[in-house]
């Protein structure tokens, strides 16, 4: 079985660098989609096969689908049965607990579910995260500095030698990444805080947040990784991809849209 790390970085060397984020919202499908027996299933199968040869990654966020109770979790394995098997799958869940807990999520996002990696917080320490970083086939996106405005009363905090918080999480993920199972979640969305930390990155893949409805430039991203050699990052897309048409040709729109983001990545790195 090929890891996760190696599907990825095999999409990376094709210069596929767009994470399709299936945020997918039943308030926002195309209206006549509403009228299928399963609608979430409809657009989420319709959006994997517009952009399936395009996409470096498919992240489903959990959110979304256990708002719809117990039903919510048979969309997610419905979901993920459409998702070619050498694409890597995110499970945007944020674990992070203790003990057996912390198992218990393990095997629940790898073991019953499948995916490839998964969404976590550090807040509460190495062994909250351990039951995953057991998995040494898998990949774990650990939350470093994200994009959401409220970053700042925790993530930016300054310690007492003059670093970040989160660069502290960044060092720290860097030590655990024994098994080259790690991953760092970095927002998107101010350049300058990307292009300061790239050599504490180390060899931490990014899943990198932010970009479009929340202002990060996707082209901005792809200047700073050619510029400094660097191709193992994928850049997150919902509401970007989904949502580009109301009508029936929203699949032609996705997958225009994805194949565009490609014949850019590949100015920049070819």
């Amino acid at each position: 079985m090929m890891k996760a790390i190696e599907k990825l970085l095999i999409k990376n060397d094709e210069l596929k660098f767009v994470c399709v984020g299936l945020d997918t919202d039943i308030n926002k499908i195309p209206k006549h989609l509403l009228s299928s027996e399963e609608p979430i299933i409809e657009f989420n199968k319709s959006i994997i096969k517009a952009t399936k040869n395009y996409a470096a990654a498919y992240k489903i966020n959990f959110a979304f689908y256990e708002v719809h109770g117990s039903k919510g979790f048979d969309l997610i394995k419905k979901t993920l049965s459409f998702i070619p098997d050498d694409v890597l799958t995110i499970a945007d869940a944020k674990r992070g607990d203790i003990g057996n807990t912390s198992e218990m999520y393990a095997k629940s996002i790898y073991e019953h579910f499948g995916f490839d990696s998964v969404t976590l917080h550090p807040y509460m320490g190495k062994d909250s995260l351990q039951p995953f970083l057991n998995y040494s086939e898998k990949l774990n996106f650990i939350l470093a500095l994200t994009s959401n405005p409220g970053s700042s009363n925790f993530e930016k905090q300054i310690l007492n030698d003059g670093s970040f918080l989160f660069q502290r999480v960044i060092k720290s993920v860097a030590e655990w990444n024994t098994l080259n199972n790690c991953g760092i979640v970095f927002g998107a969305t101010n350049p300058n805080e990307l292009i300061s930390n790239l050599d504490a990155f180390e060899n931490l893949t990014l899943l990198l947040p932010g970009v479009g409805a929340q202002g990060g430039s996707f082209k901005d991203i792809l200047k700073i990784f050619s510029q400094h050699k660097r191709k193992n990052f994928i850049v997150n897309l919902s509401r970007g991809l989904l949502y580009l048409s109301s009508r029936n040709d929203y699949m032609i729109e996705t997958e225009k849209e994805i194949s565009r983001l490609n014949q850019v990545a590949e100015q920049f790195f070819k």
